[in-house]
């Protein structure tokens, strides 16, 4: 399938989706942080939903935080890796990005298709999985699919704004309820909390490294190596191998203290 940058259309059915309550099952609220589920057709096919109110930031500087890959090493537990493989257009990029799965599941990788826009008073960042043949599946990881991914930020004001987080995606493996579970109580709000208190502490961090390099809001500054669209294709969840993890027991080893708040 040919890949397609995502137009004004797009993003606007990606904040609607983000906003609206229909079709969504609450499945936590606590210390701020609301998180929705869905049930898809399909048992492999996982959606989520995050909201978290951030107080005394502003959209722009949760914006920042979000593209800023170098800050992102600070915050980001979960991450592995993470880099930009090329640019596709002023406000559309490729890279790669690998995470921590919860023990004693194997690790998950992806490379997708990122594209952003501000929006009126929002900003949205969406991104969904793509093939490029320089950057094949690796043999330590499963390589998941993002249908779409991506972030809603409103602002609600100079210092205050509110960050959506919506994620449909293929993890390629059927998956224990309990690691289902932890996401959506455990490991999902800890990770809107994390970027909650990263973008807190952005400003001062910013002034110190690099403060006038933004290559998502100047794109002259963007240094990428340029990338065709058509060295891409989507990538299909039924081209890539299936594992099964349903077996898998969760670690019995407690949640820390910073998991649960």
């Amino acid at each position: 399938m040919p890949v397609q940058i995502p137009d004004d259309a797009d993003f606007s059915s990606f904040r609607e989706r983000c906003v609206s309550a229909a079709g969504w099952t609450s499945r936590y609220s606590r210390g701020g942080v609301t998180v929705w589920g869905r049930e898809e057709e399909t048992g492999t096919l996982q959606t989520l939903k995050m909201r978290i109110v951030c107080k005394d930031v502003s959209a722009e500087t949760l914006y920042d935080v979000l593209h800023d890959s170098s800050y992102r090493r600070k915050w980001d537990a979960n991450m592995i890796d993470t880099y930009d493989i090329g640019r596709l257009t002023a406000n559309a990029d490729v890279g790669y990005y690998s995470w921590k799965c919860p023990s004693p599941l194997k690790n998950r990788d992806f490379v997708t298709m990122r594209s952003w826009l501000p929006l009126g008073n929002d900003y949205l960042i969406i991104n969904y999985s793509v093939k490029h043949p320089e950057h094949p599946p690796k043999k330590d990881y499963v390589r998941a699919v993002s249908l779409l991914t991506g972030y809603l930020i409103q602002s609600n004001g100079a210092s205050c704004s509110t960050l959506y987080y919506l994620t449909q995606m293929d993890p390629r493996g059927s998956l224990p309820k309990w690691v289902v579970n932890r996401v959506s109580q455990f490991v999902g709000p800890k990770a809107m909390r994390k970027i909650y208190k990263a973008s807190l502490k952005y400003p001062d961090w910013k002034r110190k490294h690099n403060p006038g390099l933004k290559p998502w809001t100047f794109p002259e500054q963007n240094v990428l190596p340029c990338v065709s669209v058509a060295e891409l294709s989507v990538q299909r969840a039924d081209s890539l191998e299936n594992i099964d993890e349903s077996g898998l027991s969760e670690d019995k080893a407690p949640h820390s203290e910073d998991e649960e708040a």
